[in-house]
């Protein structure tokens, strides 16, 4: 069992050659391009992918490798996981050759290797540069080519990260170096998903609105924060994917996702000094303006601006870069339960929502929109540890509130109003008789 440690960048093909030209600048051991097919396997009911696994085998020059990848953490395009790589004599499944222990409860290889077919395939060249960078050793994977099922295809032009030896904050210090320069963003849809994407028939990806965070019962402050983090920029990076690919109702989300991170950092900010925090919201401050350009999609996707910033969430989130700056206090309030974190904070964000929209605004109500987009992103990641109906309910009519100003429906804007700041609340410890 090996722990695969890598970080993918989706490449704009008219940089391939000037990427090319900077990894051959670094001073790496350097291997010519070959070409490798990968067959991935399925069960006709899904098993594999419902348990977070992965099956396929790779032909590369006549010598063929059976792997395994089962579920770990994704974070920002950061894939952390346990995978198993068994060498074959030939390219046929022998399932029973990995350890028993990788099963999920209800599967067995002799079920699986009965059941599994081939669902897609992935046909690329791939050249790659091995340096040592800090105290490791990080192969970088160039791959050009593209991933097929049926008669639905995508191109592959991609950069692989993997960490061979060493320290995982290294392959994000030599990643860094990298998108200082345009052409190269975060990817969190791997080669796998996008082959399974295909197999279903390639339906239209679809936009998905900002929900209720949730968390594990007994989850502490800290991982409620890291929860929260992880929501923003994964919808983040989903959103960007889209807009890129034509829907430009989605830059509205991928905006939506920067204002959640700084939202996040506002809510959790008594805890969490903000000078921990000062270089990432400078550079969400640069993601925000290029958004606000008319600047198309590629341009504002593959910039260094949002590269760099994406980059710096997802260091900060898997590096914790937030533990430094916290005192013995602040650690003893990271470690309190998220829950009684959540009922605190409800009662004061619901309490200032009701005071700036106690009384009708006439023509201010555009001057508090800011105020309501924050106090609603920090209800959202809070009201989670609640029931889902009862929570969307209260927090749809302050979502109708904002949809109204900001499409200017005045009698709208006053429904809602009312409805919103008359609502009981749902959460205890309100303070409510």
């Amino acid at each position: 069992m090996a722990q695969e440690i890598e970080l993918k960048f989706i490449v704009h093909p008219a940089h391939v050659d000037a990427l090319r030209a900077t990894l051959g600048g670094l001073s790496a051991e350097h291997s010519a391009p070959r070409q490798l097919l990968n067959i991935y396997y399925e069960t006709p009911d899904k098993q594999l992918r419902q348990h977070g696994m992965g099956l396929r085998i790779r032909g590369d020059n006549g010598r063929y490798e059976m792997t395994i990848k089962v579920a770990g953490r994704t974070v920002g395009g950061l894939h952390q996981r346990p995978e198993y790589n068994i060498e074959l004599e030939k390219p046929e499944l022998d399932l029973a050759r990995f350890p028993a222990e990788i099963w999920p409860e209800g599967l067995t290889p002799q079920a699986m290797q009965a059941a599994a077919q081939p669902l897609f395939s992935t046909d690329f060249h791939r050249e790659k540069w091995v340096v040592t960078h800090g105290e490791s050793r990080i192969e970088l994977a160039l791959d050009l080519g593209e991933v097929k099922a049926d008669e639905h295809r995508e191109p592959i032009c991609e950069l692989e990260l993997e960490l061979l030896s060493g320290n995982p904050a290294d392959v994000l210090k030599l990643a860094r170096q990298l998108v200082s320069q345009p052409g190269l963003r975060q990817g969190n849809l791997s080669k796998a998903a996008r082959g399974y994407h295909l197999a279903q028939g390639n339906p239209a990806r679809e936009i998905k609105p900002l929900t209720l965070l949730k968390v594990p019962p007994k989850a502490t402050v800290e991982q409620g924060m890291e929860a929260a983090l992880e929501l923003a920029l994964d919808h983040w990076l989903w959103h960007e994917e889209l807009w890129l690919r034509g829907n430009g109702k989605a830059k509205y989300q991928v905006q939506e996702a920067i204002g959640l991170v700084r939202h996040t950092l506002a809510l959790f900010g008594a805890i969490v000094p903000r000078k921990a925090s000062t270089r990432l919201r400078g550079l969400l401050t640069q993601c925000e303006a290029s958004l606000a350009s008319e600047a198309s999609a590629e341009t504002v996707a593959y910039g260094a601006e949002q590269s760099t910033a994406r980059l710096a969430l997802t260091d900060w989130l898997v590096s914790r870069g937030w533990q430094p700056f916290l005192d013995e206090k602040a650690r003893q309030k990271m470690a309190d339960s998220f829950k009684r974190f959540a009922d605190i904070n409800l009662s004061r964000h619901a309490s200032e929502l009701k005071s700036a929209f106690a009384q009708p605004l006439g023509d201010r109500y555009g001057d508090q929109l800011p105020r309501l987009a924050r106090e609603l992103h920090a209800l959202r990641l809070l009201a989670g540890v609640y029931d889902d109906t009862v929570a969307l309910f209260w927090l749809d009519n302050w979502q109708g509130l904002r949809h109204a100003i900001e499409t200017r429906q005045r009698i709208e804007i006053e429904h809602f109003r009312n409805e919103a700041i008359s609502q009981a609340p749902f959460w205890l410890h309100s303070g409510k008789k």
